[in-house]
């Protein structure tokens, strides 16, 4: 909690420094990486860094975490810091990280923000960083202890299989023969890959197997990039690269987007493109557990070709008690299937309804806006976006 004087200091100045936040955040990278150029290299998601989608995501989750604790000074916005952590826990961040983090963060908005910064303003925001910075520390300290690793484990590939003309899955086992730690459906584990100019990228990918399973597998959709974003450099590299036999590093499972249910909840499992892979692993997870109530499977793609995992994804549901598929096509949508972009009407949404999403932004925020038109409470919503979130600060929390 704030301080009263740090809360009254904030308040003045967060117009200023939200305005200046994109100033602030460019400034604190280039500083960053200018005194640490390994953390761009082996740590930092240089797509991201390229395209800004990551300094958009730092910038709102300072924002949104600051204007948190002036409107509810008495709790913490534990969903926002929890997926925060799930996702530094995940690339091995250390408690070491953040005095550097806050050194080149806070000389970034004095640079930016010049006289304006007074010993008070930056005692009071120095407050709000190191609030955020302790809090996260202590969620990643127990998710650290849960998986009992802190870092990454080598793992053998021992099958790929072509899903679509864009997506791979591959499925590995440790590498040194130990056991296989179990993981929850809708998880994530971060894959470290060697480029060929030898920096260490890491990227999180959805586990798209069936929990309790001695195999690792992940479905990686490779991105080919535009003129707004850089061609994915992990991903083509596991597509054009990896095959049986080679080793990949890979974290312990992560992620706060699993299934908490009970058998009676209805349930809407809803995705777009490469988002179905959290989806396989719950409808395997369910269909094992015998889930016994309704189960709303949705889905769009851009052609049943697109569609990765369809046949898992049909068999699957298939499998569960009451269970209804509504898959969408841009094109091609051919018998069973409809034509267009997802949308909810006409689809029955029971009372009770709890909703997991994963896809591209624009899907989700409509098919969010649609459920809570169709009674569902907005906590009852549940996402995960691939890549920096910035839907963060929007969401309840």
């Amino acid at each position: 909690m704030l301080t009263e004087q740090s809360a009254a200091t904030v308040r003045a100045t967060l117009p200023a420094v939200g305005a200046a936040i994109g100033d602030i955040t460019d400034r604190f990278y280039a500083r960053l990486f200018a005194a640490h150029p390994e953390l761009l290299r082996n740590l930092f998601n240089r797509g991201n860094q390229a395209s800004g989608a990551q300094k958009q995501a730092l910038a709102g989750s300072i924002a949104a975490f600051a204007t948190h604790l002036l409107d509810h000074p008495g709790r913490r916005p534990d969903a926002m810091l929890g997926r925060i952590a799930h996702k530094h826990a995940s690339l091995g961040v250390a408690p070491e990280h953040y005095p550097v983090v806050h050194e080149h963060l806070f000389a970034a908005i004095a640079e930016v923000l010049g006289e304006a910064v007074t010993p008070e303003v930056a005692a009071a925001w120095t407050d709000v960083y190191w609030l955020m910075a302790n809090a996260l520390m202590a969620i990643e300290k127990r998710l650290y202890e849960e998986s009992g690793s802190t870092g990454r484990r080598p793992w053998e590939v021992v099958e790929r299989v072509e899903e679509t003309a864009d997506v791979v899955t591959f499925r590995l086992r440790p590498a040194d023969g130990g056991p296989v730690r179990d993981f929850r459906a809708g998880q994530y584990v971060s894959v470290q890959v060697e480029l060929p100019d030898g920096a260490r990228q890491i990227r999180q990918y959805s586990l798209s197997g069936t929990p309790g399973e001695t195999l690792r597998q992940f479905s990686v959709k490779r991105v080919t990039g535009d003129d707004a974003t850089p061609a994915g450099e992990v991903s083509n590299h596991l597509h054009a690269r990896v095959r049986a036999g080679d080793v990949l590093h890979l974290s312990e499972p992560y992620g706060d987007l699993v299934l908490d249910a009970d058998a009676e909840t209805p349930l809407l499992l809803a995705s777009a493109g490469i988002g179905v892979t959290p989806m396989i692993a719950m409808l395997a997870d369910l269909a094992a557990r015998g889930h016994t109530a309704p189960v709303t499977v949705v889905h769009g793609d851009r052609s049943p070709a697109d569609h990765a995992l369809r046949t898992e994804h049909e068999t699957y549901a298939g499998k569960l008690a009451d269970a209804s598929v509504h898959f969408f096509y841009e094109r091609d949508a051919g018998p069973g299937a409809r034509t267009g972009l997802v949308d909810l009407d006409g689809i029955p949404v029971p009372a009770g309804t709890r909703a997991y999403l994963c896809g591209p932004l624009p899907f989700m925020r409509a098919v969010r806006g649609q459920l809570i038109e169709n009674g569902v409470a907005p906590a009852d919503i549940h996402y995960e976006v691939f890549g920096p979130d910035l839907w963060l600060a929007q969401q309840d929390s």
